[in-house]
């Protein structure tokens, strides 16, 4: 059976290459900088990044020198986000959860190693802690993305901790046995967490949506500030994130007789 792979179009791969090379850090680049990244030729990177540019992918930026990526990106990201169907389902029970304790509640998935947001929603204090759409944060180190964790079968969980972890702040679990031993913790409470570990002064906590066969496919998350997100107040919280996302759960075919 002949490898998937052997049926890529080299062009394609190329084109999808450069527009992976924007980012948060990187959002404008030149094309000398574009060639030296994906590894071409000047000439070549310049004519596929002007097919881009024609196709509406890729846009000029202010100086005319460097390239960003383009509206229509934005257009394809959001019909595949309509398409979701936990989004869908989640939206009226995230709404519940940001209307009873005034905090963001995001809803975010697992890709690549990290969690990706595709929703967020704001309570009304002046200082709000939140992922932004589209967003991409680490794992290690998040309440979602250590939920995500918690759950993944082992053969993918040794493979993503034998990369180094990345150390955010002081509390940031930065060891692969220390974290197993918090993986497992999150595992028998049935909820994630974050102390600090990501940002200064930020704590989060996070509770797991799965699909029809049980599995978890996206972690509802509510984070905020130490001075709000007490001791005291947590418990409750977390009781409340846990009902809405069984509640999404159940929605998506899922049954907790399939955990007993």
């Amino acid at each position: 059976m002949k490898d998937p792979q052997e049926y890529n179009v080299r062009a394609v791969e190329r084109a999808l290459q450069i527009l992976k090379c924007f980012d948060d850090e990187h959002p404008e680049r030149g094309v000398s900088e574009i060639a030296q990244q994906v590894g071409l030729h000047k000439a070549t990177a310049h004519r596929i990044m002007t097919t881009l540019l024609n196709l509406g992918y890729l846009e000029r930026a202010g100086d005319e020198q460097k390239y960003r990526l383009g509206v229509y990106l934005a257009d394809l990201g959001f019909r595949v986000i309509r398409r979701m169907d936990v989004r869908r389902e989640a939206l009226p029970f995230m709404a519940q959860i940001v209307e009873r304790w005034d905090e963001t509640c995001d809803l975010g998935l697992f890709d690549q190693g990290q969690v990706f947001y595709i929703e967020v929603m704001r309570g009304s204090h002046t200082l709000t802690i939140a992922a932004a759409v589209g967003q991409r944060l680490p794992a290690h180190c998040t309440a979602s993305g250590k939920l995500f964790l918690a759950h993944l079968p082992a053969r993918e969980l040794d493979a993503l901790l034998s990369q180094p972890l990345a150390a955010y702040t002081s509390r940031t679990i930065t060891s692969p046995a220390v974290l197993r031993q918090q993986l497992e913790v999150i595992r028998q409470q049935g909820y994630g967490f974050d102390d600090e570990e990501f940002e200064v002064g930020i704590r989060a906590v996070s509770a797991p949506i799965r699909n029809h066969e049980g599995n978890v496919v996206a972690a509802m998350s509510v984070p905020g500030p130490t001075s709000r997100m007490t001791p005291d107040r947590i418990p409750d919280i977390v009781r409340s994130l846990i009902e809405a996302a069984e509640a999404v759960s159940r929605r998506l075919g899922w049954s907790s007789l399939a955990l007993s």
